[in-house]
């Protein structure tokens, strides 16, 4: 655990020099939910049609948050916690993953009950708001070769939002460097497209959806998820 201990001292440092350096920021807490009709994620099939629960709360850069997805049969349940400290573009994270299913122990942390990831991100800017990120599984259950070591599962996306219209719409591509997780060699993982609107209902009130296409090419598979956002 010593990688981890590291990695939450400097985002510990970091934030406290941005409180120094910038104007106090209040709390805010954040929730809402998406509805979808299968959940993928990098590429990866994971369950159909399901409830995706989230809640955060944010001050000075930090979020501290939870991330939530059930099927419908209640034969697939995830629950991520996340820490994450954003500055000038940059953003750090640390994410537990855990996806073991109901039924499964989730406070014993031995290997295979929870998976640990850290990630670093940085959006050019505003006017250009490519996002640029890499992620790895540094504890968990993750694949391991042959001298059983673990393969720590990386990886490494592009993504770029854009409008036409009044369609606000985003662009990714996500790519592993080695065999892992995702791929059994360096392979592209994920090619996606998103597109979102809100749908006008009543007077004052609009509901947000989303369709996102999304090609697997390290899975030989290929996605149309639907979604509606609480």
């Amino acid at each position: 655990m010593r990688t981890l201990t590291i990695i939450l001292f400097l985002a510990a440092s970091v934030a406290g020099y941005a409180q120094e350096n910038e104007p106090e920021r209040k709390l805010t807490v954040d929730v809402g939910a998406d509805l979808v009709s299968s959940y993928v994620w990098r590429g990866l099939y994971q369950a159909g049609a399901s409830i995706q629960p989230t809640a955060s709360l944010s001050a000075f850069g930090l979020t501290l948050g939870a991330w939530g997805s059930t099927d419908f049969s209640t034969s697939f349940k995830e629950i991520d916690l996340f820490l994450s400290y954003e500055y000038k573009g940059f953003r750090a994270s640390i994410s537990d993953y855990w996806w073991s299913g109901e039924g499964a122990s989730y406070f014993k942390y031995a290997r295979g009950a929870h998976h640990l990831e850290a990630s670093l991100g940085f959006t050019f800017s505003e006017s250009f708001p490519l996002l640029l990120e890499v992620s790895t599984l540094f504890y968990g259950n993750d694949d391991k070769d042959e001298d059983d070591k673990p393969y720590y599962s990386s990886y490494i996306s592009a993504s770029f939002p854009f409008s036409v219209g009044k369609i606000d719409c985003e662009a990714g591509i996500g790519f592993t460097p080695r065999k892992g997780m995702y791929s059994h060699k360096a392979h592209v993982a994920a090619i996606s497209l998103r597109a979102s609107k809100n749908l006008q209902l009543f007077n004052n009130y609009a509901l947000p959806v989303f369709v996102e296409l999304i090609f697997s090419p390290a899975q030989d598979n290929a996605h149309l998820v639907f979604g509606i956002r609480f």
